[in-house]
């Protein structure tokens, strides 16, 4: 079971994957540059890479839920 700590949430807004807040450097409204197929492949259990655009560090999404990218490092505090 992957913790809650290692979650980040998400946003789906007309097929485009935002973040209210990057996790690692703290820009808001990221526009992410996941596909719509990369997401689904995130919600059927698929581990999925998202590079962020504003810093361009490495999220490895393990799984993915309505709401959430549950990932294999801790995201929160």
């Amino acid at each position: 079971m992957i913790p809650f700590e290692n979650t980040w949430p998400y946003d789906k807004v007309m097929g485009d994957i935002y973040f209210h807040t990057c996790p690692y450097c703290g820009k808001d409204n990221v526009l992410t540059h996941m596909k719509p197929r990369e997401l689904e492949h995130a919600l059927e259990g698929f581990k999925t890479i998202l590079i962020m655009p504003c810093c361009h560090s490495k999220m490895t999404i393990l799984e993915a839920d309505s709401d959430y990218f549950w990932t294999n490092e801790k995201l929160r505090k």
